[in-house]
């Protein structure tokens, strides 16, 4: 029997992050289907992934404190996510009050199984290439990066459990290097001589 071969193993390069520019996401969410308009619109505010907001049940939410929150179970990383809301995402919460007493978002009266099929018509009728519902979550954590928000502060509002797992997005807000850019020589100084 021939001996196993080592062999080396390379990951795989990564990717690009793909997120939605303010402009793609107004042609995207005017193309969604009502049922999903809601659902995206929400999941761009928060940060929450498909399944956490197409099986969102109102015991989850307090209107009230402005707060929802994911259990351990439903989450990708086992631990429960406390979502503060912002104004914007508690407006998307209140207009669906009523819809129906179990589910935030429900689609004929129960948890939404798939978008598949009317995400695709939707972002074809946009233009847009490249995009997966967890575009959204991207867009939610690039736009917070780019806004400043600390990458300790996203990796909690996002429920990552390790800071690597959001320094992919640290990239999209080099602004507080800026002043070492210069370090440990200056400009002037290489001219000179």
């Amino acid at each position: 029997m021939d001996p196993i071969p080592d062999l080396e193993y390379r990951k795989p390069p990564a990717g690009r992050l793909r997120w939605l520019t303010p402009k793609e996401w107004r042609a995207l969410r005017g193309e969604l289907p009502k049922h999903l308009r809601d659902m995206a619109e929400f999941s761009l505010l928060t940060g929450l992934r498909q399944r956490n907001v197409t099986h969102l049940e109102w015991s989850q939410v307090d209107l009230k404190r402005r707060t929802a929150w994911i259990h351990a179970d439903q989450a990708k990383g086992r631990q429960p996510i406390g979502v503060p809301l912002s104004s914007a995402a508690w407006a998307v919460l209140r207009r669906r009050r009523g819809e129906s007493e179990r589910w935030v978002f429900p689609y004929e009266g129960r948890a939404l199984k798939q978008i598949k099929g009317a995400w695709k018509k939707a972002l074809q009728r946009a233009g847009l290439s490249g995009v997966t519902w967890h575009t959204l979550r991207h867009t939610w954590a690039s736009w917070h990066a780019m806004k400043g928000t600390p990458i300790v502060a996203l990796k909690e509002l996002g429920g990552w459990r390790t800071l690597s797992m959001v320094q992919r997005y640290a990239h999209l807000a080099p602004e507080h290097l800026r002043r070492y850019a210069a370090n440990p020589l200056k400009y002037s100084r290489l001219r000179k001589g």
